[in-house]
Formats: C-alpha cells, structure tokens, sequence
C-alpha cells in the first residue's frame, strides 16, 4: 500500500499537467499578457516614469525607451532600492534581495518581490509533478529527500531579508514536505563547507534517501565523502535512490562520475533556475532541453549572441527565435528588473513548446583569437572524446595560451580527472578534433595555423576544490566557469597542475 502522499501526488500532478499545458500551448499570447501587466503593474514605479511607461502600448514601444542593461548599468536604481526606497523598480518594496557573488561586478543585491517569490517555489515543485506525471513514479515522495543549499540565515538591510537564493527558498518548503527534507535546519546553517558536508553524510547515512539535489559539483563532493565513509557505491548506502534534481552547470560531463559513484542509473530532472527568476525545467525524460517558463511574470526578449557586441543589435521576442541559435536572454520581471541581461546564452531545442538548454555565458567564452569558442562546444567535445573509453573527468576550464615559451599559441584545457586516460595526447586530440568540427572559426585557425591544436594540463586530484577554497568561494553557489577569455583562473590555477 502506497501512502496517502503518494496516492494523492498522481492527480495533483495531473491537474499541474493541465495547467502548464494550456500556456505552453499558447505561447505567444502567454507573453503578451506577461509583457501588458509588467508594463501596467510598473508604471507609477520611478523606473516606469523614467522610461514613460504610460506611453508604451506595444513592444517596439518598449524597445525604443528601455535599453538592455546589465547589473552595473540597472545599480543606480539598485542602490535606491537597498537604501530602503518603495517604487523604485517595483511597486512598493521587494522582500529579500538574493545576494550574489557575481562573476563580473563583486556582490549583487537581485531583488526579490512578493509576487516574484511564487515561481521560484513553484517552478521546482512543478518539474517534479510532471515527472510523476510522465512516469507514474511515487514512491519516492515517501523517503528522505536532500536539498544541498546555501545557509537559510537571512540578515536584514532596511527592512528588507538578505540572503542567498538557496537559503532564501529553504524558507519556503511545503509542509507536507517538512518532515522529509534533509539536512536539519541547524545543519543548513553552517557556512564552511567543507564541515556542512561531513555532518550531511552523517546525517543521512542511515536515512532512506530517495531524492538527492544540488549544483553536480557539490554533490559530488558529497558522494565522494560517504564512499569514503561507508566504502560502498552511494546507490548501495541508499538503495532506493532513484532521482537527482540539479541545475546550475551542464550535467553531462559528470554523468559518467556520477554513475560510477552510484554505481547504476538514475532519473534525472534539470533546472534552470537563477536569483533573477526561475526560468526552466525539464518537462520530459527524453526530451532534450527545458521547458521555458512563460507564465511566471517574466517576458523574455533574446539577442543573437554573435551580435550581441555590435552597435544596435536586434531584439527579438519567443514568436521570432530559431532552433539552434545561440541567444543571450534578456529579462524583465515582476521583481522589477527591466530589459536585463542575466548574461546567460541559451539555445532553442524545440518551439512546440518552446524549450531551451543553457548554452553558456556570454562573457564565458574564449575568442582571443577570433574562434567564438563557447561553452556549450567546449562541454560537447570533452563528451565526444570522452564516449565510450575508460575515462572519467572530475571537472574542467579553458582559457587561452597566447604567450607560450615555444610554438603557436593554443587553448590550454585544465582537467582534473577521477580516471585518466593512457595517454593525454590522444584525448587533446580527439577533443580537439570535436571543436573543430563544431567550430568553423576554430578550425580555420588551426588550418592556417594560427593557433597549435590544444594542450592539456592535468589538474591534481581534488586541485579545483583547493583552489576554490583558497579564494574562499567553496561551496556556495560558486562554480567554476567552463571557459574564460583570459589568463585569470589559469594562472591562479597554476600552483595546483600535476608536474
């Protein structure tokens, strides 16, 4: 017998089902009615008058008087905000602001307002009734579930709660689900690490884990601790293991680890979700990509990403995008950010309904030469020339060699393996050969040869982790990114390669 949770969780999924069913099947006309009541709910905000919302009647209205804006260029109505301000960027005041070390601009205060907050909760809770939905699965809804986050420990700034998103959301899981999350509250709390994961791997050890969530990189490290600890696959420590929920990096370079650490497959759902908004989920096991949220007080705006850098680059709504194209999204939100980019690249897999992968970052890319390498190319290769043999990498960046003591310069591929391969020439080769085939650029460069085909340089077990510690970025939302234009990460990565 099935509990009363499990038998109740079948038709709610299915009535969620229905309602995400009927926006996803209207997308356009989902997005006008976001864009109108943006427009209409803002325009009393000083932003709104500002940028004369009253006067905006359609989107080419809109695009003529609000131009694209990153965090440095919104801060200005930002710093209004944190200083305690109402109707700034949003009709009164938001109620958090989610705290984020940026890649770009040191700390951002992303606001957050009473009707943002419902999607952020809502767009998880939905990935998972669809997945009920799909494969009549319910069991796991009886077992433990883990949430791997950010401390919950809120501070306050003019009356408004701080924190980091994960720690923010933490403060609104369903009751139904209370008794089943894991780790304890006080557990949550602690801010080192390194000491949160040793106290969740005893936490959980005997526990019957069902649902296990986070960024890959941490779980991994989470997995690798109860190996240690139980010297068992973490698949035989909890036997009825059989879902991973994770967003935030691309899961394919690590799924072989994962498997490997488990010891068998599992279920997986990937989301998309950021302190600016909750963006996407995946809807469907075997379908690629993640569904796009239409109905969740954002209307989106997307810029071909090879010309985002150009003068005036053309904005284009979800009714003019293509499959394949590499897109920086734009944003604007319910929690008052306006014609925002986030500075993610997306892709459309499909446009019926409109689903989308995370291609990379639009100042994640290595063009130091001319080669518009990103990082969805760099994460393809490393699979391809990864498929099939014995290897298994723990985690990675490339940024380029443009100075190199001998020869043409190159990209230089930092990688930490948990198996290596024979031979690191042949591997360099074989990825090489996969960047070359996705990249005309690239291949170009390396037939005229301007640049040497790629080198390896083979990081030190748990190396990453140790230089992500001595920037004291452990943990956290901190990830490292795929690719980078410039020598930084390299060359404080230096100290950490095996000689």
């Amino acid at each position: 017998m099935g509990s009363i949770k499990a038998t109740l969780a079948k038709p709610f999924a299915k009535y969620i089902h229905k309602k995400i069913s009927k926006w996803a099947n209207n997308p356009i006309e989902t997005q006008e009615k976001v864009f109108n009541k943006l427009i209409s709910d803002a325009s009393d905000t000083v932003f709104g008058k500002d940028h004369n919302f009253s006067e905006i009647s359609s989107y080419d209205d809109f695009v003529k008087r609000v131009p694209v804006r990153d965090y440095e260029a919104l801060k200005p109505y930002v710093e209004q905000v944190v200083a305690g301000n109402s109707d700034i960027l949003w009709k009164g005041k938001p109620i958090y602001f989610a705290k984020t070390s940026g890649t770009t601009s040191g700390s951002k205060y992303i606001p957050i307002t009473k009707e943002s907050m419902p999607s952020h909760v809502e767009a998880a809770r939905n990935a998972i009734l669809l997945y009920i939905k799909e494969t009549g699965k319910t069991k796991f809804v009886d077992g433990k579930m883990i949430f791997l986050q950010g401390s919950p420990i809120l501070k306050e700034q003019n009356g408004i709660q701080l924190g980091r998103l994960s720690g923010i959301v933490a403060h609104y899981v369903p009751n139904y689900l209370q008794k089943n999350r894991m780790p304890s509250w006080e557990t949550n709390c602690i801010e080192d690490w390194e000491t949160k994961v040793e106290t969740i791997v005893e936490e959980t050890l005997e526990e019957d884990m069902t649902v296990i969530s986070g960024i890959p990189s941490w779980v991994q490290m989470y997995f690798e601790k109860l190996q240690q600890k139980t010297g068992k696959k973490v698949g035989d420590v909890f036997k009825n293991f059989n879902l991973f929920i994770f967003g935030g990096v691309n899961y394919e370079p690590y799924k072989a680890k994962f498997e490997s650490l488990i010891g068998r497959k599992v279920d997986s759902i990937e989301l998309y979700p950021a302190s600016e908004g909750f963006f996407a989920f995946q809807d469907k096991q075997n379908e690629k990509g993640m569904l796009l949220q239409l109905n969740s007080g954002i209307f989106y705006e997307f810029i071909k990403a090879d010309d985002f850098f150009n003068e005036n680059p053309n904005r284009i709504t979800i009714k003019d995008v293509e499959v394949g194209v590499n897109y920086v999204m734009i944003i604007s939100t319910n929690a008052g950010l306006w014609a925002y980019n986030i500075g993610d690249t997306v892709e459309f897999t499909s446009t019926k309904p409109y689903r989308v992968i995370v291609s990379g970052r639009i100042k994640h890319f290595i063009s130091a030469f001319g080669e518009h390498v990103i990082g969805k190319e760099v994460e393809q290769a490393i699979q391809e020339a990864i498929e099939g043999k014995d290897i298994q990498i723990s985690e990675f960046t490339v940024a380029p060699q443009i100075n190199p003591q001998q020869g043409l310069p190159y990209h230089e591929w930092f990688i930490e393996f948990e198996k290596a391969p024979n031979s690191t020439d042949a591997l360099a080769a074989r990825i090489d050969r996969s960047l070359q085939n996705q990249n005309t650029y690239y291949f170009d460069l390396i037939e005229g040869k301007v640049l040497q085909p790629l080198k390896i340089s083979k990081v030190k077990k748990n190396g990453f982790k140790e230089h992500m510690k001595s920037l004291g970025k452990l943990g956290g939302q901190n990830k490292i990114p795929r690719l980078s234009n410039d020598r930084n990460i390299a060359d404080s990565l230096s100290g950490f390669i095996e000689k």
